[in-house]
């Protein structure tokens, strides 16, 4: 299985460099929100004191993932009606050799969109007093949650009828964030939309991100990240799995 998903990723990483605008595509509104918050309504919202820019990259590096994970299930839904996908199948190869591939090169595309998102925070001000293990940290949950949203992605790209409808699926994930603390306190929500917000993934996960970045020590919103992303990352892998299964048979 090893050997044929590393055959399937390199043909799955050269489509990617062969269409970079997917990745520009990727980052350019995550990099238009940073923009907008920081230079237009920034200056209107109290986060304590903390530097906002600082304050609100954990939420837009997430919308960045959230956008990137679109692609995949546009790439796998084009494999599945181009037969390119029924072709492998008939071939002696790993069956889920196919879905890996889609992932792994996933996991990688949404590594180079993180990557320029955060090179873009840097200019504008960005900055960490993390060390090396809270860094570490940081890569460790941005990739569990990349790999949790990229089997989500699978579903629809296995499941749609039409382009649009595999890679719509990702639009309510994308504004997930703005009902969170990944733009303003929770505490300056009214009732009701604070109460979704400090019980939503998203909250826990930006504020682990956010406690990391910031070099202190995690706390409790950590391990409730954690069992977010675990916990979506093994539903989604499971029905991915079925619905895989039940397209071959």
């Amino acid at each position: 299985m090893i050997t044929d998903t590393r055959v399937l990723l390199g043909r799955s990483l050269k489509h990617v460099t062969r269409s970079m605008d997917t990745i520009i595509t990727t980052a350019v509104m995550p990099i238009a929100f940073l923009l907008l918050f920081v230079y237009v309504f920034g200056g209107a919202i109290d986060v304590g004191g903390a530097n906002y820019v600082d304050y609100l990259l954990p939420g837009i590096l997430l919308i960045t993932i959230a956008s990137g994970i679109a692609y995949t299930a546009f790439r796998l839904f084009t494999d599945m009606r181009s037969g390119i996908v029924e072709r492998f199948r008939s071939m002696p190869i790993a069956r889920s050799a196919v879905l890996w591939a889609h992932v792994l090169t996933s996991m990688v595309a949404n590594l180079i969109s993180l990557l320029v998102v955060l090179a873009v925070a840097l200019i504008m001000g960005f900055r960490s007093t993390a060390g090396v293990l809270n860094w570490l940290a940081v890569a460790g949950i941005l990739a569990l949650f990349t790999l949790a949203l990229t089997w989500i992605a699978v579903i629809p790209g296995l499941t749609a009828k039409t382009v649009d409808g595999a890679s719509a699926f990702s639009y309510p994930l994308i504004f997930l964030p703005f009902l969170s603390s990944a733009f303003v306190p929770t505490d300056s929500m009214p009732g009701p939309v604070r109460a979704f917000a400090e019980h939503q993934p998203v909250t826990a996960i930006v504020n682990a991100i956010r406690e990391l970045l910031a070099g202190q020590a995690p706390g409790s919103d950590l391990w409730v990240a954690l069992a977010w992303c675990v916990g979506v990352l093994a539903v989604a892998f499971v029905a991915a799995n079925l619905l895989y299964r039940r397209k071959a048979a």
